[in-house]
């Protein structure tokens, strides 16, 4: 049976209802996430914003405070589910490196022979135009690609994102392309609800002062109101100040990557177009659909035919060839002529044993067998010189 895309993933991602929702590895942070916000809007929904109805009598002021609280709250969790629960912008990988990109060297090791053996090389770099400016983009090993401009791979997801601005481990998930937006509408509604319960909790505060006259006993009347108060101050140093600074980096079209990594290279800014466009193109453009279908069926990959080498490395191969043939016979010839030279030598050897053997002989004798011995390394048309030695 086929499978769909997100069953053979290759990323770290985490898929659920048959792969319409894709989160990050560490979606399980999601959860206390959740907590850190639904919590303290629910102790305020209990023991403050109830007790201020009687407080705003006209108009029913203090129902509309409950009303906007939980309304409010629930946007806010809607905006930190479009953030963790989509495709953040991911390229897809490729399943074999750009071909197109191939070069043809010589690498440095040679051979027994002696011939350079042409190696394929990627080159890891390439520039491309961004705004009429020369923008280097880098060769992503794992997903067999160059990545597109503004896009980094996150160790985290194991994925190429396009526009990366960070991983978030409060949403779990990576913050790209298609999820910034949502991503800061998220971080400064957060901001302001944690400004709104504040606010609610210290006039709670300022009512029962009134009433009993000191800040012990309006205390010890509503703790919840001041627990409240101190953790949403707590609360708003930290998604306060994520929001100024990514106010600062949607006017300059910068992201988080690029702010940290680059900030010390002083390059000129290729893809800033002003403050108002800036901000224009954060919140006002179509959002891009995904590059992934996840729920698609995986397509069997047809065969790929041998890729041919180009002809230089075939002309190298050929001549390489005919030079270490020419070498091999070379060789041969010298193996051929230091054979020749060892059976003359040992024919050598044979006559000084025979004559050191036999010097006490006889004179003919001697002189037989050296005319036999001349004889040994001779054709077959030189028998009768040696017969002619044993006569005499």
């Amino acid at each position: 049976m086929a499978k769909r895309v997100y069953e053979v993933w290759k990323g770290s991602n985490r898929f659920m209802c048959n792969g319409r929702l894709i989160f990050g590895p560490d979606a399980r942070s999601l959860i206390v996430t959740l907590l850190l916000v639904i919590v303290p809007v629910a102790i305020f929904c209990t023991f403050v914003a109830s007790n201020l109805f009687h407080k705003f009598p006209s108009y029913n002021a203090g129902y509309a405070i409950l009303v906007a609280t939980i309304v409010y709250t629930i946007y806010v969790l809607v905006l930190l589910f479009l953030t963790s629960a989509r495709d953040p912008g991911i390229v897809p990988r490729n399943a074999h490196p750009p071909e197109e990109e191939f070069c043809y060297e010589s690498s440095a090791s040679v051979e027994a022979g002696g011939r350079p053996t042409p190696s394929l090389q990627l080159p890891r770099t390439k520039e491309v135009i961004v705004n009429d400016m020369p923008v280097r983009v880098k060769y992503c090993d794992t997903c067999m690609l160059y990545r597109p401009p503004r896009c980094s791979h996150c160790s985290i997801c194991d994925n190429c994102v396009e526009r990366f601005d960070h991983h978030c481990p409060w949403v779990g998930q990576c913050i790209g392309k298609r999820n910034y937006r949502f991503f800061f509408l998220f971080v400064s509604s957060l901001a302001l609800l944690c400004v709104f319960v504040f606010s609610m909790s210290a006039l709670y505060m300022k009512f029962l002062m009134d009433e009993h006259g000191t800040v012990w006993k309006a205390m010890k009347k509503s703790p919840a109101s001041m627990i409240l108060m101190a953790y949403c101050f707590v609360s708003l140093w930290f998604v306060g100040g994520l929001t100024g600074f990514h106010l600062y980096l949607i006017g300059t079209n910068q992201t988080t990557y690029e702010n940290f990594r680059y900030r010390a290279d002083n390059r000129p800014n290729v893809y800033d177009r002003g403050c108002l466009n800036n901000f224009l193109e954060v919140f006002c453009t179509k959002i891009e659909t995904s590059r992934n279908n996840f729920r698609a069926y995986v397509q069997e990959e047809a065969p790929r035919p041998p890729r041919a080498p180009p002809r230089e490395a075939e002309v190298d191969d050929s001549g390489g060839s005919r030079r270490a043939k020419v070498e091999d016979d070379l060789e041969m010839g010298d193996v051929l002529k230091i054979s020749q030279r060892h059976d003359f030598s040992d024919v050598g050897d044979v006559r000084s044993r025979v004559s050191d053997g036999l010097h006490q002989k006889s004179p003919d004798v001697e002189l037989g067998l050296g005319l036999e011995l001349q004889a040994a390394p001779g054709s077959l048309s030189d028998r009768h010189h040696s017969s002619l030695g044993r006569r005499n």
